[in-house]
């Protein structure tokens, strides 16, 4: 009787799971065709802020960010974080070995938008991602490398490091670098890859707490005004 009521369970189970794919399948197919409606950010107005915050500060990396976060607040109230200088805005981040100081400006279902960088180096895996990802070089440089490349491809400040979605490159800050980096596809499935390494090496649980907190903060925020 045991190995009956076992296999009942189990086709339960599977009955159950195939009725939710059934069902999240024609909705994700919908969402996916109409995701440009959802964004609220344009990948060349933020090229231009950053270009122009790095025209008019050079290596003042402060004085950027406060341009680029100070001017993103007038055009989008509602939808960005303007504690750019509140220190416990900032935290760590570790992925795919790579560790740095973030400051979300904006976290939405469909879009991310922060400061990340350091000012002593760092490099790691980019992860495979379920959005594009744009990579703003404000200070400093990043470098980037493809399997089967001999050189590597570098952005310098006031570059932009376009990761499209699905891809994956090792990269590289060789010294102080910061980045405005903005993100536009599917966000939640990006946050495993930016808790992996906490939960399996760092067990930074401190960090790992105030990341999903403020994360959760913004996204929370966002979906209550309507923002997906």
């Amino acid at each position: 009787m045991a190995p009956t009521t076992s296999s009942g369970g189990f086709t339960r189970l599977l009955t159950f799971i195939g009725v939710l794919i059934g069902l999240f399948t024609p909705i994700v197919y919908l969402l996916e065709r109409n995701l440009e409606s959802f964004y609220i950010f344009r990948t060349d107005e933020l090229h231009d802020l950053a270009q122009r915050g790095v025209k008019a500060y050079g290596n003042d990396t402060a004085k950027i960010v406060e341009y680029i976060v100070t001017e993103l607040h007038e055009k989008h109230p509602s939808h960005v974080n303007p504690g750019w200088n509140v220190a416990e805005e900032w935290f760590f981040n570790n992925a795919g070995g790579a560790m740095g100081g973030m400051y979300i400006i904006h976290a939405s279902v469909t879009e991310y938008l922060i400061i990340f960088g350091t000012a002593v180096g760092t490099e790691g895996h980019t992860g495979r991602h379920t959005a594009d990802d744009y990579f703003h070089i404000l200070t400093g440089e990043q470098w980037a490398y493809m399997p089967g490349e001999f050189t590597p491809e570098v952005y310098p400040a006031g570059s932009v490091h376009h990761l499209h979605r699905g891809t994956v490159k090792q990269y590289k800050m060789p010294e102080g670098c910061f980045a405005l980096e903005y993100a536009r596809g599917w966000i939640p499935p990006m946050l495993f890859f930016g808790f992996a390494d906490g939960l399996s090496s760092t067990l930074d649980l401190q960090t790992l707490y105030r990341t999903v907190v403020i994360t959760g903060r913004e996204m929370i925020s966002n979906l209550l005004i309507g923002k997906f």
